[in-house]
């Protein structure tokens, strides 16, 4: 069993700040990729950032913005999102590319999601 487990959401003002992580825990043998994405009412879950290894991915409506890092050795992925708009409200899910201690195989998982709401 996998399990992602995301903290850090909130309510936030215009131009403010949020710093979300995410802990991965259960049988792993490895994780390859770590990411967000994030899901607004109404409209289809979208990629938002991914880390790998050195290598970072961002969104474009995000770029300049938001920075995703990765502790290795606690499983951990974080995105620190600084200068929010209200457009960045949103169900925001932590994902993990891994393969399984159990099974040996490679899955995606998924956390249940932190709600991100900016607003004045």
């Amino acid at each position: 069993q996998v399990q992602l487990e995301e903290s850090g959401g909130g309510l936030v003002q215009p131009g403010g700040s949020l710093r979300l992580s995410c802990t991965v825990s259960g049988y792993i043998l490895s994780i390859y990729v770590m990411g967000w994405y994030r899901q607004a009412p109404g409209k289809q879950r979208e990629l938002v950032a991914t880390i790998s290894g050195g290598t970072t991915n961002y969104a474009d409506s995000v770029k300049g913005r938001f920075t995703i890092s990765r502790d290795n050795a606690k499983n951990t992925v974080n995105l620190q999102m600084n200068n929010l708009k209200p457009e960045d409200t949103a169900v925001y899910y932590c994902n993990a590319d891994l393969k399984s201690l159990v099974t040996k195989s490679r899955e995606i998982a998924w956390g249940q999601g932190t709600q991100v709401t900016v607003s004045s």
